[in-house]
């Protein structure tokens, strides 16, 4: 398993002028008209694109296109856990 360096720098929000760290990433599909939001990504996508919490959360698409919030999807219920 791979320890992660005490140098590696925090992530931040890809919207010009946000300095806040980076809560989820975002993906897009131009043929699919189609945006996904997930949980942050381990590693940096040159095509994929970084936003905080606020900007995630404040996230719309044009008219038309489909924007599905995955965020936490993969995180099991309480009542499922343990």
């Amino acid at each position: 398993m791979a320890v992660p360096s005490p140098h590696r720098r925090t992530r931040l929000c890809s919207r010009p002028g946000c300095a806040e760290p980076a809560a989820a990433t975002l993906t897009y599909r131009y043929d699919l008209s189609a945006v996904w939001i997930d949980d942050l990504a381990p590693e940096r996508e040159p095509h994929d694109y970084d936003l905080c919490e606020r900007h995630a959360g404040r996230f719309s698409v044009p008219h038309g296109w489909a924007l599905e919030d995955r965020r936490g999807a993969l995180n099991l219920p309480d009542r499922l856990a343990g």
